[in-house]
Formats: C-alpha cells, structure tokens, sequence
C-alpha cells in the first residue's frame, strides 16, 4: 500500500535527496571509479577517528556522496554503526550530522534501512523527535519516514514507542515536521496492528488541523485523508471525526477539490462511515453539502472512486431501498450543471437538503 520512500515535497534539503538515484556532477568521484573506493576507505577512517571534528567533517562527507548516488549508499553501508553511535552523544552538530548521512543511506536501500533499525537508531531519533532543536526534530521525523517505509522496520518502529511522538509533531511541530510525522504515521498505519496503535493517540483533530492547512491537491493533505479513511474503519475514529468541528467538511471539501488519489480516499472515509451506521452519519455527511462533489466523482474520478461515490450516493438517499439508476449521460449532464453552476457552500446545503 505505501510507497517505497514516502517523500514530503518541497521543504528543507534534506528531503530533496530522495528521487535522485544518479552520481552527481559536482567533481564528486563516481562511486565505481578507482578514486571513489579511495575516497570511501579514508572516509570511513575519519570517522572511527578520536577527533570529534573529524567524524563531523567525515559524517557530512557521507550525507554529500551519498546525496544522489545508490552505489555509494551500498559501498557507505559500513558507516552505519559508527553513525549511530554519533547519535548518542551530546553535540548538536554531530547528532545534526550523523542524522543527516543515516537519512541518505536509508532512501531506497533496504538492507541499510534495516542495519540502521538493528544498529540502535531508533532511541535517539524517538529522543531528537522531542528536542527543541527544530533541525534535529525535522530530521528525526524525515528519518522515521524512510526507516518506516521497510515493511520489516514498521512494526519495530511502532513498539518502540514512536507513535505518541509523532502524533505530538502533528499537534505542536514545526511546518516541515509535521508534515513529515503524518508521512511517517501513514508509512506505519500500512501495518495491520499498528491502527488501534495510531487511534489511541487521538490523532484526527491535529490530522484536520493539518489538512486545514495544506493544499487540498498536496501530498500532505493525500496521506492526512488516507490516514483518516483508514482511522474511520474504527468506531472511536468515526467519533472523533464526527465530534471535531468541522472534521467531516475538510473531508469533503478534499473529495470536490483534492488530487485524484485524495478525493479516493475522502470518498472512502464517508462510505465507511454510512456503511457503519447510515442513519447516524447520513444528516452530518449531507449537511456538509456532500453531493455535488459525489456526482461529480461519479464522472470525474477513479475507477474505484466512481464505484464509491455511487455506493455513498445510494445510502445518502432518503429511502435506503434500490431505485431506479441514472442514465449515464443524464448524470454527466447533472455533473456538467453543478461544476458550472457551483455559487459557494451556501447553495451546495441547498441543494443537498433537496436531494
């Protein structure tokens, strides 16, 4: 279900190593040159030194060779001990540098994501997740992203303790950590046991927090809704949307105007919810002036969105008994007149009340 490397957009930089796969040209060695197994080698020596400055210089030189080479993440993999143990000791600079490499050696190499998790990273990262150092955090939860996306990691990462933390990111992070905890906490909801986990931390009113203030076409607001469309598969999750002001508007809000993949999951959640009990959620869905967005899915969006918003049309009915269907081009034509005729959130309740 998740992505190899679930990446933020934009951001600080180190975020922007993540796609790139290719050796840099910037005078860097090319990692199956003669000189790169050199360069490796001294390195790697630099950083097993006594010199504190000299593991900082070394650990930054890992974050920099591996920033876009695969090759070098592999022929770097030693480095991954001692890069840890840097994590443990008291200097910002050297935690901020080792934190930096470690994150690099993990995008898309899975033995390293996985040597990282073994070699004891996992402590300090939960610890730089609540420091008050805004890079360190920002890192902490960038890193969490990538070790998380290793289906071995998720539930190592989960019993750890790190849920709680990131779901704190979500409440009071900065703007980058933030949207990284929701990216790592999707990676880890991917794990069947790790939901009730994710559930108990009372995670969707800062998830409708932070979809309120992103891009409704965003990654961001992408994974908020596919964390809320899986949290509604729970009674106490269907709750706490229901109950937070103005948590069933920004899912619908995300079904008319989000990304494909977005108004998928948006869709979803509803269904799930008048699934559960369509005479409880039935009046809050329509009251949000839910329909003309859902014709226009039924047209308009995914394969399986269309099949949803057809199924949430049905239940949303006032008699929950089959009917007659629409004709496809009479509701194309339905659609065609709401998406020109939209005139704000006013007239959608109308005409949600008349359906």
């Amino acid at each position: 279900m998740g992505m190899e490397d679930c990446s933020s957009s934009g951001g600080s930089s180190h975020r922007r190593v993540v796609s790139a796969t290719s050796d840099a040209d910037d005078g860097t060695p090319r990692a199956s040159s003669p000189s790169a197994s050199s360069t490796v080698t001294q390195t790697l020596m630099l950083l097993e030194s006594d010199d504190p400055n000299l593991r900082v210089q070394a650990a930054k030189d890992i974050r920099r060779l591996t920033k876009t080479s695969q090759r070098y993440r592999r022929h770097f993999s030693g480095a991954v001990g001692p890069l840890v143990d840097m994590l443990h000791c008291g200097c910002a600079d050297a935690n901020e540098a080792a934190l930096a490499a470690i994150l690099n050696l993990a995008v898309k190499d899975e033995t390293n994501k996985i040597n990282i998790i073994h070699a004891g990273a996992l402590k300090p990262i939960i610890h730089f997740l609540q420091s008050e150092n805004v890079t360190l955090q920002e890192y902490a939860a960038a890193a969490l992203i990538t070790l998380s996306a290793s289906s071995v990691n998720k539930p190592i990462i989960s019993a750890s303790g790190a849920i709680p933390y990131l779901v704190d990111i979500l409440r009071s992070g900065g703007s980058q950590a933030r949207t990284d905890a929701v990216l790592a906490l999707y990676n880890l909801s991917t794990h069947p046991d790790n939901l009730s986990l994710i559930l108990q931390t009372e995670p969707i009113p800062p998830l409708i927090s932070l979809l309120n203030s992103s891009k409704r076409s965003s990654k961001t607001a992408e994974k908020c809704t596919a964390l809320i469309e899986s949290l509604v598969s729970f009674d106490e999750g269907r709750r706490m949307l229901t109950s937070e002001e103005g948590g069933i508007l920004a899912v619908v809000e995300v079904l008319e105007s989000g990304s494909l993949q977005s108004r998928e999951h948006a869709v979803g959640a509803l269904l799930k919810m008048c699934q559960s009990d369509r005479s409880k959620y039935r009046e809050p869905i329509l009251r949000e002036g839910v329909i003309p967005g859902l014709l226009e899915l039924t047209v308009q969006g995914t394969a399986k969105s269309q099949l949803k918003a057809q199924s949430l049309l049905k239940l949303l009915r006032d008699s929950p008994y089959p009917r007659s269907e629409l004709q496809p081009d009479t509701l194309e034509n339905i659609v065609q007149y709401h998406v020109s005729n939209r005139r704000g959130r006013s007239n959608r309740k109308s005409k949600a009340d008349a359906f």
